[in-house]
């Protein structure tokens, strides 16, 4: 049996894995997968990808990007999820602030650096016509700092995927002042450099797991349901979900990483591109 680390968030768009484990699937291959969820997001996976703590991540597709151009020694084996992550744009229910263009010069709450919650303040930024030199950032770790950033006022908004903070929405913790679409596939699938190169079949077996599940997850039976009970999310807005995403089974191709890092590079987000032979490995 060979174990292996994998780490993601905790939200829906790993639900897959967790069924696939759940189901006995990986352990049929003799594949001991040992799933950890991350409430900090990307940053902290990056980071644990580079300390040996995980094998694979399944990962926002800047935040890896940009760590391996900084030298994080792993490959993106392929796309996991096609669309675009859309991240709300949030700000404390009783703030004044009533819509974006509010927050030109106001501080953003973030996960910590590198995460999707600082590198999407970019991409807001870049759109609002703002000068990113002028971004501030509290770094909040989870969810829940957030939630105190905002609401003590050490932070003035907070931006993270909309159908997980919809429920503070609904609760009348946060208010949503927009959205921010990623302009790339949201999620890809990481793979440690020196794991790679010992367990290619290991990690083609993966692939081919999960890829079986997120094939037909939408057409999975009460699916809806059980995403709303898991996830503490109404029915309509887990619908809404199902049907906006849309998962990948295929390779990064070089075109398409092109046309990311150079958007990347354009926000200001990478400071120095690297090779999709550094980058992506097709297995």
């Amino acid at each position: 049996m060979k174990t292996v680390k994998i780490v993601g968030v905790p939200e829906h768009f790993n639900l897959p894995w967790q069924m696939c484990i759940e189901n006995g699937e990986f352990e049929a291959e003799n594949i001991d997968l040992q799933w950890e969820d991350i409430p900090e997001g990307t940053g902290k996976m990056c980071q644990m990808l580079r300390n040996d703590e995980a094998d694979i991540a399944v990962i926002l597709t800047e935040g890896i990007l940009k760590d391996i151009a900084a030298g994080n020694p792993s490959k993106i084996v392929q796309i996991y999820v096609q669309s675009p992550l859309i991240w709300g744009i949030h700000v404390a229910a009783k703030s004044a602030f009533e819509t974006v263009k509010d927050l030109k010069d106001k501080k953003a709450a973030i996960s910590r650096l590198g995460s999707g919650s600082q590198l999407m303040a970019y991409v807001n930024a870049h759109e609002q016509g703002w000068k990113t030199d002028n971004l501030q950032f509290e770094i909040i770790n989870t969810i829940d700092g957030a939630v105190e950033a905002l609401t003590n006022g050490t932070a003035d908004y907070f931006m993270w995927e909309r159908f997980m903070t919809k429920p503070l929405v609904d609760q009348g913790i946060f208010r949503r002042v927009g959205d921010c679409p990623t302009p790339w596939p949201s999620f890809v699938i990481a793979v440690r450099d020196e794991f790679l190169k010992k367990n290619p079949k290991i990690v083609e077996q993966i692939l081919e797991i999960i890829n079986r599940t997120t094939q037909d997850f939408a057409q999975i039976p009460n699916i809806d349901k059980t995403l709303a009970s898991l996830f503490n999310q109404k029915q309509e807005d887990i619908q809404e979900w199902l049907k906006l995403t849309k998962w990948s089974q295929k390779q990064l191709t070089e075109k398409a990483f092109i046309k990311i890092q150079n958007q990347l590079f354009d926000l200001g987000i990478i400071e120095k591109k690297s090779t999709f032979v550094e980058t992506v490995k097709a297995l």
